[in-house]
């Protein structure tokens, strides 16, 4: 029996390195030094349906969530690494934002869209753009509570969909799959030597309030 589980064991692990979230994972933790740790995932709900891994009936971001481990877990050790996605090759990919790691700001789908047009023609640089069919993730250069406040306070207005994504907070990353849909790059992370380009948070939401208020008609450009 023991000779048993342990070849079971070893074509787990096998099957976990084909993985391409252990392989992303990876990449995240080891290349780029980001913390990382899998989410809960889906389960199935009967017939067709999946929900979420977690207790929770309603969860309201199903499969797209620390659970066991939870979010304080995430590392960048290979081996920790290797051994959650092993085990769970299709558990979504979380990465833990805010210390050393990147920080993030997001917005809905639609406006993100709009957003990254307006940035293309103002000529303002990003780094990876994270999409989901729901929400869309900027990822920005690590920030403290206390620097985003100050930032926040220089405006006049700040649209109101913005979420920000800072220390104890996370993204999910691709190629995860989640209740919401597929996770995907909008813009992947240049392949360069070392960590991706990351832009300075004030760049980014300096450039949204300005897409958002400049539309001819006094509109805003990210309604959506």
């Amino acid at each position: 029996m023991r000779e048993i589980l342990g070849r079971r064991r070893k074509f787990s692990l096998r099957r976990g390195a084909r993985s391409p979230l252990l392989r992303a994972a990876l990449t995240c933790a080891t290349e780029w030094q980001w913390p990382v740790v899998p989410g809960v995932g889906l389960r199935s709900g009967g017939g067709r349906s999946r929900v979420c891994g977690c207790p929770d009936p309603e969860c309201a971001v199903p499969g797209g969530h620390p659970f066991d481990p939870v979010l304080l877990a995430a590392t960048t050790d290979e081996r920790m690494v290797r051994w959650w996605w092993g085990n769970r090759p299709s558990a979504p990919l979380l990465l833990a934002t805010g210390g050393h790691a990147p920080c993030a700001v997001s917005l809905p789908a639609v406006a993100g869209a709009r957003a990254l047009a307006f940035f293309d023609r103002a000529g303002v640089r990003l780094g990876p753009v994270v999409a989901t069919p729901t929400r869309w993730s900027l990822l920005v250069e690590p920030y403290s509570l206390e620097d985003l406040g100050e930032l926040l306070s220089q405006q006049d207005w700040v649209p109101s969909s913005l979420r920000f994504h800072g220390e104890g907070g996370y993204v999910v990353l691709p190629p995860s799959q989640t209740g919401s849909g597929r996770v995907r790059w909008e813009r992947p992370p240049l392949r360069r030597s070392g960590r991706p380009w990351l832009p300075q948070v004030a760049t980014v939401v300096n450039a949204l309030v300005e897409a958002s208020t400049s539309a001819p008609d006094g509109g805003s450009r990210l309604a959506y």
